[in-house]
């Protein structure tokens, strides 16, 4: 799964929107949490504060009196964390009227004096800092006691706001590993639904593998309702390929008929006269007819290059071309060696492969003193090898390079129309392929065809 594929793709877009929404999910959460300890924290100040107000009020005087007990003995305990205290507002006074008794001399800093502002019930909440540096939680209410109702005193209870924080860290704590557990099974869940969705487009690359490699002629299948319209394309144009390439094979039959017929005719009659222009109409008619045959083979080849599914067994086509080349130099005292790898496939048409094959192995019995060896091997997965070395007089750099050239003869004597090597050099370029001459090891011609295999 590469950077550039689709799987990758999917993977990580999917794995990164988990990456962003889980932790902004996490910080809502902490959050709200925090909001709900605060809310479920002031609820407990705000009973001791209304305990606070009705124990100094009792009596009902214009001054708040010393309340002997909330019921709660943490607030005599000193800096226990748990405070309240009262002073009066109007500013005479630099000491509370009443603090708790876990505040000993201490007094408390109040919200007020931070300007926090009040609710609609003469209420300010806020963190402070306690007489023991502890971080508190305090509620403080501006209250006017008596009938009058002149002056006011500032009532305030603080609580030790540790307990939020610890609340808060466990709860941050499991929600974290909750979080980490839930994207991993996110990111693991996402990579086999990328996986388990793009397994019909798996079947489809190997149906093509096996259009191509000839061992089926479409697509077939069931497969996604998404997927169907690009099967119906895929084996319209598979199938449209075919019919041009028959097409194709069709006009050049044809042509070749067309052409032969007047030229057999001119040099019938050109045969049926004495003398030069005779002589040089047979001379040019057999050139247009090399050059024709030339052509029209090429054509002939570049269109079933372009067939989708062709395929050839090397062995038993070059195990059919030693029995008839054993026939024909037998006599001459040729031993023909063929050597090749099992199961190696030619991705093209059997009488290309053929006629390639064909023409270097004859070319080199026919040069050969005693032996000529063919070797075909896999080089890759996609690349094979045919190597045909014979112990023959060999060529020099310039002779293999006017070899492969069309038409040219390095010898009269031998039979043939000098188009064999020029014929095995255009088929090897039509199909992707190279086609070398080198120095046997032997000492005589080395002919190396490089072929994509299937």
């Amino acid at each position: 799964m590469g950077p550039k594929s689709l799987a990758f793709r999917l993977f990580v877009s999917a794995a990164a929107w988990v990456l962003v929404v889980i932790p902004i999910a996490a910080i809502l959460l902490t959050s709200l949490y925090r909001q709900s300890i605060e809310r479920n924290f002031d609820a407990r100040l705000n009973v001791y504060m209304t305990s606070l107000i009705a124990a100094s009020t009792a009596e009902g005087g214009d001054t708040p009196e010393s309340p002997e007990s909330l019921g709660a003995p943490i607030f005599d305990i000193p800096f226990s964390g748990w405070y309240w205290q009262i002073r009066a507002l109007d500013g005479g006074q630099e000491r509370p009227l009443f603090v708790s008794g876990s505040l000993l001399d201490q007094e408390l800093d109040l919200p007020s004096k931070d300007d926090v502002p009040a609710d609609e019930t003469l209420t300010r909440r806020s963190y402070v800092t306690g007489p023991d540096d502890e971080n508190l939680r305090i509620e403080e209410r501006e209250i006017r006691p008596g009938h009058d109702g002149d002056t006011a005193y500032s009532y305030a209870v603080g609580g030790n706001a540790a307990e939020i924080d610890d609340d808060l860290a466990q709860f941050t704590t499991m929600l974290v590993l909750a979080l980490v557990i839930l994207g991993v099974g996110l990111t693991v869940a996402t990579f086999f639904q990328v996986r388990f969705g793009l397994l019909p487009l798996r079947a489809i690359r190997h149906d093509l593998a096996a259009i191509r490699s000839g061992d089926a002629e479409k697509l077939e299948g069931e497969l996604p309702d998404e997927i169907k319209p690009l099967q119906t394309e895929l084996n319209a144009l598979i199938q449209s390929n075919r019919d041009v390439v028959e097409r194709a094979r069709t006009h050049v039959g044809n042509l070749a008929h067309a052409l032969k017929t007047p030229l057999s005719v001119i040099s019938n009659e050109a045969r049926a006269h004495d003398g030069a222009l005779s002589g040089k109409v047979i001379e040019q008619a057999e050139l247009m007819r090399t050059q024709i045959t030339h052509h029209l083979d090429r054509a002939r080849v570049a269109a079933r290059s372009g067939v989708v599914g062709g395929v050839t067994e090397v062995e038993p086509t070059l195990m059919a071309l030693k029995r008839a080349l054993d026939r024909i130099y037998g006599e001459k005292g040729i031993s023909l060696t063929v050597s090749i790898d099992p199961g190696l496939k030619f991705q093209g048409e059997k009488q290309d492969f053929e006629e390639m094959a064909g023409n270097l192995i004859d070319n080199a019995c026919k040069w050969a003193k005693r032996s000529v060896t063919v070797t075909a091997r896999r080089l890759s997965e996609d690349t094979l090898s045919v190597m045909v070395d014979d112990d023959g007089p060999g060529l020099t750099r310039a002779e293999r390079e006017k070899a492969v050239q069309r038409g040219q003869r390095l010898d009269e004597s031998k039979p043939g129309s000098g188009l064999g090597l020029s014929i095995v050099a255009d088929l090897a370029h039509l199909y992707k392929g190279h086609f070398t001459l080198e120095d046997a090891r032997d000492g005589g011609l080395s002919a190396r065809l490089t072929l994509p295999a299937a």
